[in-house]
């Protein structure tokens, strides 16, 4: 059955109309993606240049047999199995800020999804001041202390995680964490086309 059956023609409505943009097809954006897709999204946009390893596989949604193909190209084989009807923009590339903002032009709502502290800040920089929507994450590294991750709202910017626990000796990024933080920048998604708060 349908996550859609349990919508209602206007909130489809609502889910379909935007096109989301994701920045990274790791641990965050593929699980985000895959959430987004679940819950109705019909119009993705999704970039990054890597490619799925071995070491991926306990936090990122790919499969085994993936080994060696391109995240985005990866992910949408995903996301069109759980979607057929799905409009998947597999950007195959590294963003700078210049980029982003090209590829994400006709994104209703942009999600940060970078590991690199880096990558996040230019992403940030980048759509700040736009007006545009955007889901960023920060401080999702290791297990346990599930009620450390909230949702922060600063104007157009919605953070998601603890904003303290990084990657590094004694966090290591592992599926839960990563995965509850990209279920929660999805449900910001989902809230945001829904007119609810984050």
């Amino acid at each position: 059955m349908s996550a859609n059956t349990y919508l209602t023609p206007e909130e489809r409505a609502a889910l379909e109309s935007v096109r989301v943009g994701i920045a990274g097809a790791g641990g965050l954006g593929s699980n985000c993606a895959m959430h987004l897709v679940r819950s109705g999204v019909k119009h993705i946009t999704i970039a990054d240049f890597d490619v799925v390893n071995e070491s991926n596989l306990n936090r990122q949604f790919f499969f085994r047999d993936q080994i060696g193909q391109k995240k985005v190209e990866a992910v949408k084989e995903n996301l069109l199995r759980i979607e057929p009807d799905a409009d998947i923009r597999a950007v195959d590339m590294r963003l700078d800020a210049s980029s982003a903002r090209e590829i994400f032009a006709d994104c209703g709502i942009v999600v940060e999804a970078f590991d690199a502290v880096d990558a996040k800040v230019m992403l940030v920089s980048a759509f700040a001041s736009s007006g545009k929507k955007l889901v960023t994450a920060s401080g999702l590294a290791g297990w346990g202390r599930s009620n450390a991750m909230r949702v922060r709202k600063m104007g157009n910017i919605v953070a998601i995680g603890d904003g303290e626990t990084s990657v590094g000796d004694g966090a290591a990024p592992v599926s839960p964490r990563v995965g509850i933080a990209a279920a929660m920048e999805a449900n910001a998604v989902v809230s945001l086309l829904l007119g609810c708060e984050p």
